[in-house]
């Protein structure tokens, strides 16, 4: 985590990510779909779900005010405003959400659309055909079930649907679920992304080699309730309210708890468990 990127590839990524994503990209075109030929893993109906909220009023527009930089290249780390301190944001649908409120998952290769539209070049450490395309159910803060996607390593999909089959079951909320877009990695911090994703071709941040994202071995999970800390640095920027882990919010992932079990379950680590820095939104394959 020490050393700047020194190339000008590197030291692009590496101020990429630094924040959660700036907001959603437009919906993604039908030919983005996973094709007749995916494998797709079987509906899970949970018991007795609670009643679905109506939706959190859309008071906050993600994405909307760019923060100005630090000397390190990160966002200025700011107080979280009042409408975030207790993030309950509603879903933007890029997908139809499943017709029987049940959890289903599906992998596929990663069609050419999906790819187009992802971080990935043939400079990334992995190459596409090593990547799976995945489509899961998940649930909003409005408790209502949604679908999301995911471009994950082939080696880890079919653990990864059976982690968000878990996280579905035991109704843990998640804003957003989307594949990270080029844009995003030159877009100016915001630090007010909240999407739950896993491949993303960048170095590890403030160092030169790849992160366990660009192999597609590393999801982050709701980036704005489980930010990561080292020093004085936040990301998300705007983050600091969920620092303070004593007061338990929706979508915060905490010692031992479901999400931790789950990804513990496929032989994942969970990067909160760390000394310096913690990163709380992050498990990993790799331990990176």
């Amino acid at each position: 985590m020490g050393r700047r990127a020194t190339t000008a590839f590197g030291a692009a990524l590496a101020l990429a990510l630094t924040a959660c994503s700036p907001g959603p990209p437009p919906a993604p075109t039908p030919s983005a779909a996973p094709s007749a030929s995916r494998t797709t893993t079987p509906r899970v109906k949970t018991t007795s779900p609670p009643p679905a909220s109506s939706a959190p009023a859309a008071a906050w527009t993600v994405g909307a005010r760019p923060l100005p930089r630090r000397p390190d290249g990160f966002g200025e780390v700011e107080p979280t405003p009042p409408e975030l301190v207790n993030r309950a944001l509603p879903t933007k649908d890029l997908f139809p959400p499943p017709a029987d409120g049940a959890y289903a998952s599906t992998i596929s290769p990663v069609p050419a659309a999906v790819l187009a539209r992802s971080t990935w070049q043939p400079a990334c450490p992995v190459k596409a055909a090593e990547l799976r395309y995945l489509m899961m159910s998940f649930r909003g803060f409005d408790g209502r079930a949604h679908t999301g996607e995911m471009l994950v390593n082939a080696s880890a999909a079919a653990g990864i649907t059976k982690v968000f089959g878990r996280l579905f079951a035991a109704h843990f909320p998640l804003e957003e679920m989307r594949v990270t877009g080029p844009a995003e990695l030159t877009a100016p911090p915001t630090g007010d992304g909240n999407s739950t994703s896993a491949f993303v071709c960048r170095p590890a941040r403030g160092q030169t080699s790849w992160s366990a994202h660009a192999y597609g071995l590393a999801v982050d999970v709701n980036p704005f309730c489980n930010p990561y800390t080292k020093g004085d640095l936040v990301l998300p920027e705007l983050a600091s309210a969920y620092v303070d882990r004593s007061r338990a919010r929706p979508g915060m992932v905490l010692a031992g708890d479901a999400t931790v079990r789950a990804f513990a379950a496929i032989g994942w680590s969970w990067g909160g468990s760390w000394s310096s820095p913690k990163d709380r939104m992050h498990f990993t394959a790799t331990g990176h």
